[in-house]
């Protein structure tokens, strides 16, 4: 059989990109063009290595392993070992999936001259078959991981978080809601929303007791010159939910928030908190919304802290 290394070449870059940009998704790792296609090619050229006479370490499982660590470093650029093995199991997760996919197609295909080696499949079958077994892969372990992201055990539903303002600290118990994707349209930074009544001993009291009248520019009318003061901490988010459509909230930037779950303790900054005039649980069980893009940026120590500060 003859094997075209180009072909081979070819085939691996493309799937490679596909499972390291399911990976970013999943993960939601910043990735840029550039390192993506760098960390695809390695990948490439390692196939075409297997299927030269060279030395016999490049088929060895512990090489296999390094390749794999070097693609995903080169990809996502990893802060720390912790996120590195997150992002090398999530891509050996995706891997498998994409290979079963490209298996059930070849079943029911059928081609002839299918060549194995080293992990790697060749021959006469069509390379749209190996690109459709990655798009296809890609479109179920999407949706699969959003299934199961979504099913978060009541134990995990709910985390303490501690506000500090202005040397002063509030705590409240706040629900981690996936479907709060509040975000500052100018800073980009993530929103976490919290009842007014809960804000009272952290917020100047003309400012809490005037959200509308602030909101809609009033403020130079109602406003102490002390509290006047504190405005340029503050921030006005649009918002299409909270049962509202079109609303605007107004928030503030934190000097830091401690996020409390079952498994970790986090300090962050560059965290908005929006007041909230309503109730945000009817049982008062829960007084905030934090979400699930929060929770899961804490564990990858994004809006960490800074220790000096």
């Amino acid at each position: 059989m003859t094997i075209y290394l180009d072909v081979i070449l070819l085939e691996n870059l493309c799937m490679n990109y596909i499972i390291l940009f399911a990976t970013a998704l999943i993960s939601k790792a910043k990735i840029t063009q550039v390192r993506i296609i760098l960390a695809s090619l390695l990948g490439g050229i390692y196939a075409i290595l297997s299927f030269t006479p060279i030395l016999e370490i490049y088929t060895n499982i512990i090489f296999k392993i390094l390749i794999s660590i070097i693609m995903i470093y080169i990809a996502f650029n990893s802060k720390n070992v912790k996120v590195l093995l997150k992002q090398l199991l999530l891509f050996y997760l995706v891997s498998f999936a994409f290979g079963g996919c490209a298996f059930c197609l070849l079943y029911f295909i059928k081609p002839q001259d299918i060549l194995l080696r080293n992990g790697y499949l060749t021959g006469t079958y069509p390379i749209k078959i190996a690109l459709l077994g990655g798009i296809v892969g890609f479109v179920i372990v999407n949706i699969a991981f959003k299934l199961v992201k979504g099913r978060i055990s009541k134990k995990d539903m709910f985390c303490d978080v501690d506000i500090l303002f202005k040397q002063k600290s509030v705590k409240i118990k706040a629900m981690i809601d996936t479907g709060n994707l509040l975000k500052d349209p100018i800073s980009n930074m993530p929103v976490i929303v919290v009842e007014k009544s809960k804000l009272e001993d952290i917020i100047p009291k003309g400012i809490i007791n005037n959200l509308n009248t602030i909101l809609g520019g009033g403020e130079e009318t109602t406003l102490t010159e002390e509290e006047k003061e504190y405005m340029p901490k503050f921030r006005v988010i649009p918002f299409s939910s909270l049962g509202k459509q079109n609303g605007l909230l107004l928030g503030f930037i934190a000097d830091e928030v401690i996020v409390r779950t079952e498994s970790n303790e986090k300090k962050l900054n560059q965290i908005i908190v929006g007041i909230y005039d309503k109730y945000i649980s009817k049982s008062g069980s829960y007084t905030g919304l934090i979400g699930l893009d929060i929770i899961e940026r804490c564990e990858e120590n994004e809006y960490f802290a800074d220790a000096k500060r």
